[in-house]
């Protein structure tokens, strides 16, 4: 009976999400969302808030994100705030292929680095924070992957000429690779962020 019981509390039962996880997961997925919207919609203003929208993303959404990673140390809660988000923005048209596919990428990866700090550590998380902000990078990329597919496209829309010009003068290497490394490094801003307004959280959960 006795070894029965321990098997029954062995460590990877701990591991596995259970349902008060899961409605954890959401709550901060339904934040970190509000505000991943409000930087989009900030790209309509001007072109070059839309091309370098992951990098506020990675800015200012770090706290959602890394509370719940305090929150749940397990795996599979990245991957389910990354395919909750994919999934409202592609049940509105506003997904495409190519996002759904950085966005899962960015999700896996995201969750190798967890795993290897053992979901515990703040150097660790933040990474993964990081490294989880390369999902939204599938928004602008379009411009440099199908440019002129995609030029016309927004002209088509109703898009101004203004913009689309605008738009396609920040079409080249040295901006994309700018966009990229802002995205990275603005996670790991964003996640320093969240430590410092959360500390005491922080350290309660062993993140520190």
């Amino acid at each position: 009976m006795a070894t029965h019981a321990v098997a029954q509390t062995r460590p990877s039962d701990s591991r596995v999400l259970k349902g008060r996880d899961l409605i954890t997961i959401g709550i901060f997925t339904a934040i970190y969302f509000v505000i991943q919207f409000a930087t989009m919609l900030l790209g309509g203003l001007h072109p070059a808030l839309w091309v370098f929208m992951p990098v506020l993303d990675g800015l200012l959404a770090g706290i959602p994100f890394m509370l719940m990673c305090a929150k749940v140390q397990k795996p599979g809660a990245v991957v389910i705030m990354g395919l909750i988000v994919a999934l409202i923005y592609f049940v509105t048209g506003m997904f495409t292929p190519l996002i759904l596919g950085m966005m899962a990428g960015a999700c896996v990866l995201a969750e190798a680095v967890r795993a290897l700090a053992r979901w515990k550590g703040f150097a660790g998380n933040a990474l993964a924070y990081a490294v989880f902000g390369f999902g939204m990078c599938g928004s602008p990329l379009p411009i440099w992957v199908f440019h002129d597919s995609f030029m016309a496209q927004i002209s088509a829309q109703g898009m101004s000429v203004e913009y689309c010009a605008t738009l396609d003068a920040l079409a080249s290497a040295p901006v994309l690779v700018a966009m990229l490394a802002g995205t990275f490094v603005a996670g790991l801003a964003g996640a320093a962020i969240a430590r410092v307004l959360f500390k005491k959280h922080f350290e309660k959960a062993g993140l520190v």
